[in-house]
């Protein structure tokens, strides 16, 4: 039997990769590992809340059963932590710790929710474009069986905590769509949409047939599967 371990559960994107996993009987077993509890529930279901996350790759390791894969969308703002070296932390250094603990307790596949223009030439000079070159260079060093990394432009959502900036620029890619849907999709996607194209790629790499390792799902990729593609 094939198990789902969502880390990030009860973020934007991350509640809403679990809302698609619960929905989709492709997926009998979840389990997830956060600070506080997710938003979703269901008999199928496996919460672990561990509010120190420090304690998080040692919970993976005992959780029975083992993952098949791990879906990993955490992630926070440079704002939430108080800095970048405190980001840095949470974005870098606790993704790969957990893809660490992963791997090493038999999980065959790993899909991370990364970012749009981590390799575009600006990339060395920006630290959060930085941050997620480090996680996806380190998990595909690691030897999944499948490792997936979504590169998704601006988020969009209700978060509960927006940001003036944020809401604006949401605004403008949604205004874009009334003129060109393609140039929208280009610059954002609807935190439901990458969520569920995380869940459409999880199923695809559980049924061996990835295109590539890694296999890289940039913002038309995003939107295919997770909204042109998707089947309810």
């Amino acid at each position: 039997m094939t198990s789902t371990l969502i880390i990030g559960s009860t973020g934007l994107v991350g509640n809403e990769a679990l809302k698609a996993l619960i929905a989709s009987d492709a997926f009998p077993t979840l389990q997830t590992i956060s600070r506080r509890a997710p938003k979703q529930t269901s008999a199928k279901l496996s919460p672990t809340v561990l509010p120190d996350t420090s304690a998080w790759a040692a919970s993976l390791s005992a959780l029975t059963p083992v993952p098949t894969t791990l879906i990993s969308s955490l992630g926070t703002t440079r704002a939430q932590a108080g800095g970048i070296a405190n980001q840095w932390k949470i974005d870098h250094d606790l993704n790969l710790e957990i893809a660490r603990a992963a791997r090493a307790a038999g999980v065959k596949h790993c899909i991370f929710v990364s970012s749009a223009g981590t390799r575009s030439l600006l990339a060395s000079r920006m630290p959060y474009s930085q941050m997620k070159i480090g996680v996806e260079d380190g998990i595909a060093a690691m030897g999944f069986e499948t490792a997936v990394f979504l590169r998704p432009g601006l988020i969009m959502g209700e978060r509960e905590q927006m940001h003036a900036g944020q809401g604006v620029t949401t605004a403008v890619v949604r205004g874009l769509a009334c003129l060109s849907q393609g140039l929208a999709d280009g610059l954002g996607q609807d935190a439901d949409v990458i969520g569920k194209a995380a869940v459409a790629a999880a199923k695809i790499v559980q049924e061996g047939k990835a295109p590539s390792n890694p296999w890289i799902l940039e913002a038309s990729d995003i939107v295919r599967l997770g909204r042109t593609e998707w089947k309810e």
